[in-house]
């Protein structure tokens, strides 16, 4: 499963504290191979997203518990090309899919979750097919569990794994 919903630092914490994941990688994908460098993708050119691929063991947790976690805590589904104080293109909401089930499910949760009012305005999460993830460079890997005091982690990142803990308590692992 590979997301983008803003900074992949906070989209990474988050599922690093997921029972049944076994991976959560900070990376690249929407775009092309020679642009899937940090200072490159920075500029909003590119057509990558800030993304993070989630491996998972689906006899833990569904690829439905997934999408409630990046719809609910993850990021807010109803910014456009933006997320708290980052803005760009790089830092859209998408689900990038590579099965047809991985399309299906997550449109009709989308669907679902407008027809219900669940959030303020309409959710703008694009749903397109993973071409590729590239893997971001080192130091951005588990990057608010090595920066627990970083002001962007404690103000931006942190209360997203702290809104897990309240929301997915039979999920959570302070791993």
């Amino acid at each position: 499963m590979v997301v983008a919903g803003g900074c992949f630092w906070g989209i990474q914490a988050v599922f690093q504290h997921v029972k049944g994941v076994g991976n959560a990688t900070s990376g690249y994908s929407g775009g092309a191979a020679k642009t899937a460098e940090y200072e490159l993708v920075s500029t909003g050119e590119t057509g990558h997203a800030e993304s993070v691929k989630i491996t998972y063991d689906a006899s833990q947790i569904t690829y439905g518990q997934l999408l409630r976690m990046f719809f609910s805590v993850a990021h807010d589904p109803t910014q456009l090309n933006r997320q708290g104080p980052d803005s760009g293109t790089q830092y859209r909401s998408v689900i990038f899919y590579s099965s047809d089930e991985q399309k299906r499910i997550p449109e009709a949760y989308i669907v679902q979750l407008d027809k219900a009012r669940v959030f303020p305005r309409a959710i703008v999460t694009q749903v397109v097919p993973l071409k590729a993830f590239y893997p971001a460079e080192t130091y951005h890997q588990n990057y608010a569990a090595n920066h627990p005091n970083n002001p962007y982690i404690v103000f931006n990142d942190a209360p997203k794994v702290a809104h897990l803990h309240q929301q997915f308590p039979e999920l959570y692992t302070g791993k």
